[in-house]
């Protein structure tokens, strides 16, 4: 009986660690993210916004390659399932990365941080316009809680430069094209792999990532070493690994606490953009922060009970 008691205690500590490690995995996959709007204004000395986006999901599509060649994952999508794969990969890799680079290159990366954070609520209002999903009071709350949050930060104070409202602008523009890239996504997430999903977005993305790089000739010069290292990050570590990392936790965690753990996200793109590029958070970036946070994880928690 001791000994089939010890081997149930060992069981459970087992367990508990293996949880662990995949609690482990999703928090640093957040904050490798985080780190992301700090790397790409770092990245900004040598790379103009479109021309860093291009080159860093060219990296990410011969990384991803690689992976599905070491697990034999090679698949032919339906020719449907492809163009599917292809409009959410302009759309989530090309439109949204290409609106983001212009963004943050306009802003300051604490304002963009906390900007994305809304992401969440925005896509879920879109879904309430275009798709008639119903809205409980409470998730209609966080909503507009996030909303509001949103104009705090972007134009509810005048103190913000026509620049960096131009910017935050586009942010919030890229919010719309992220929730379409949901949308598309979900058509065909279910039938594939997610490393084959993101193996043909990437590409569809990068090849028209490219063109838009060009319109930048005028801008392109030898990039200094820290600005290399930077795109070399943002390509492997914030494009591929983090995304890996988060997948690997989603084994043991719920949807709903990776959900929760992601808001940490602005909290640590806050952090890391007032120490490595000491920017200042004004009182009402963080007001208006704190209301996007509440807001969201209002509108997630309905969303998982419901």
């Amino acid at each position: 009986m001791d000994t089939v008691n010890e081997i149930r205690k060992a069981r459970i500590v087992k367990a508990r660690n293996s949880r662990g490690f995949y609690l482990i995995a999703v928090i640093t996959a957040v904050v490798i993210w985080s780190t992301s709007f700090v790397g790409t204004k770092i990245a900004y000395q040598s790379f103009p916004p479109l021309t860093l986006g291009a080159a860093r999901f060219v990296i990410a599509s011969v990384i991803l390659g690689a992976i599905m060649l070491a697990r034999k994952e090679f698949v032919r999508p339906a020719p449907r399932d492809m163009g599917w794969m292809a409009l959410s990969g302009i759309l989530g890799t090309t439109l949204y990365f290409a609106m983001e680079n212009i963004g943050l290159e306009l802003t300051t990366a604490s304002s963009a941080a906390l900007i994305v954070a809304s992401y969440p609520a925005i896509a879920a209002l879109l879904e309430f316009i275009f798709y008639r999903v119903k809205i409980s009071w409470l998730k209609g709350l966080g909503i507009v809680m996030a909303v509001a949050g949103v104009y705090q930060i972007s134009g509810g104070s005048s103190g913000e430069s026509s620049g960096q409202l131009t910017g935050n602008l586009i942010l919030i523009l890229a919010g719309v094209v992220f929730a379409a890239y949901n949308f598309t996504t979900r058509k065909v997430v279910n039938h594939y792999s997610m490393v084959t999903v993101s193996f043909y977005q990437t590409i569809a993305g990068t090849i028209a990532f490219i063109p838009l790089a060009l319109l930048e000739r005028s801008r392109w010069q030898v990039p200094d070493e820290e600005s290399l290292w930077m795109l070399l990050y943002l390509g492997i570590f914030c494009s591929v690994a983090a995304f890996m990392l988060y997948n690997y936790g989603l084994r043991s965690l719920s949807s709903g606490s990776a959900v929760a753990l992601m808001n940490l996200v602005p909290l640590f793109g806050v952090l890391f953009s007032t120490v490595f590029l000491h920017e200042v958070v004004h009182i009402y970036d963080g007001i208006g922060g704190v209301i996007i946070i509440i807001g969201v994880m209002l509108s997630v928690r309905e969303k998982q009970a419901s």
